[in-house]
């Protein structure tokens, strides 16, 4: 007799992105030397400052149980963080520590949704957004944006609205395009939700990777009437290279922040105690964290400025300068036919002929594309290139 699986997990599809990264990994265990750039985690190490202050923490014994709501010195930091940093008053009653930025995007949609409560999620979404809404029985109603060169507007917000509309869930800058969302046009989507009593979640994972000219903006810096509307889900394991440590944040109304501690107190309970210290001791130090930040930023921003062009340069490749985080998300239509007529195709294609893994745009809602990280060498970056334009030749030059 098979496994009687939950209806609610049953529904739910596994993470494309992850499926990826396993795949990687077996044909390095079969002795392959694979080309890894579907993976989303940073290639470089945690920043020492914060690693001793993990062992720090260790030595005055945090490692005991916390508030569920985290430390008092997290949260306080976050605070004192978000205002050094952006000059945004938020006090601590709206701050609720969690195990990593996935966990603070499950804590808030299941503390807002309900059963045939639609979610508004703009396309290419990050895999995880329309399987949270599946889990809490909520219904995802997608927006297209190729028509803005897959950047939200509020106009496309306002075009979506369902009589059941409860929540939209926002993604800037993006995983899986790069593409950021303007200031001021963040603000005109929260303006048209808060409109309609309609809910923001904002998953503000790569909030630090911005190139110039766009620059690090959070709806954190909202004012109070429109950002209580807002929940913001933070993570450090971008940011500050610590996907390991599973351990996020989120920014919301009182009343929202003490549903998801509920929900909290059931589940994880909190994260780690001496990882919550050395957070909040890393925070402190605002120009030593912010120095770190930005010279990851810097090279991930080198990378981006050889890597996107010479992929436009490979026949049937397409794919705009994405103005943050750390991803090139290709359009390979042209390229398709019978026999390759698809972007899995295409990934399917790279994988076995190269050892290239990439993650097929269709997880992300937009069949026809690939999703390529540079988190990795330029070493690796120009290997793959070189691999790519030998397998499928480059543009002819006018």
């Amino acid at each position: 007799m098979p496994f009687p699986v939950s209806e609610n997990v049953a529904a739910m599809r596994g993470s494309s992105t992850l499926i990826a990264a396993q795949m990687a990994n077996e044909m390095r265990a079969r002795g392959i030397d694979v080309i890894d750039l579907s993976v989303g985690e940073p290639d470089f190490d945690t920043p020492q400052f914060i690693k001793d202050f993990a062992i720090e923490g260790l030595a005055k014994g945090f490692t005991r149980y916390t508030a569920t709501a985290g430390l008092a010195e997290f949260r306080t930091s976050v605070s004192d963080f978000y205002k050094a940093r952006f000059g945004a008053d938020i006090s601590v009653s709206e701050i609720a520590a969690s195990c990593g930025g996935k966990q603070a995007l499950f804590n808030a949609s299941a503390a807002i949704l309900n059963r045939d409560d639609d979610v508004l999620i703009p396309k290419p979404y990050w895999v995880t957004f329309p399987e949270i809404a599946t889990f809490c029985g909520a219904n995802s109603v997608f927006i297209e944006t190729e028509e803005t060169e897959f950047i939200l507007t509020a106009d496309q917000v306002a075009a979506a609205f369902t009589p059941r509309t409860k929540l939209l869930i926002i993604n800037s800058p993006s995983n899986p395009s790069g593409r950021v969302v303007p200031p001021a046009e963040m603000r005109k989507i929260v303006e048209v939700c808060a409109a309609r009593n309609v809910y923001v979640l904002t998953d503000e994972c790569y909030l630090f990777f911005a190139y110039s000219p766009a620059e690090p903006f959070s709806l954190a810096t909202l004012e109070p009437e429109l950002r209580k509307y807002v929940c913001v889900a933070g993570s450090f394991s971008k940011t500050y290279a610590m996907t390991g440590w599973r351990i996020g944040y989120t920014i919301a109304d009182p009343a929202w922040t003490s549903a998801m501690v509920k929900l909290q107190s059931h589940s994880a309970t909190h994260p780690t105690s001496f990882v919550q210290y050395a957070c909040a001791k890393a925070l402190g130090d605002v120009e030593q964290t912010i120095d770190a930040v930005n010279a990851m930023t810097s090279e991930y921003e080198r990378r981006r400025n050889w890597f996107v062009p010479a992929l436009n340069e490979i026949r049937g490749f397409s794919c705009p300068m994405p103005e943050g985080a750390f991803y090139a998300f290709v359009d390979v239509r042209e390229m398709l036919d019978e026999r390759v007529n698809s972007s899995a195709a295409v990934a399917d294609l790279l994988l076995s002929e190269a050892h290239i893994v990439v993650t097929d745009g269709a997880g992300f809602g937009a069949d026809g594309f690939l999703r390529f990280s540079y988190a990795t060498s330029m070493e690796n970056l120009e290997r793959a290139v070189a691999a790519m334009k030998a397998m499928f030749g480059t543009k002819v030059r006018l």
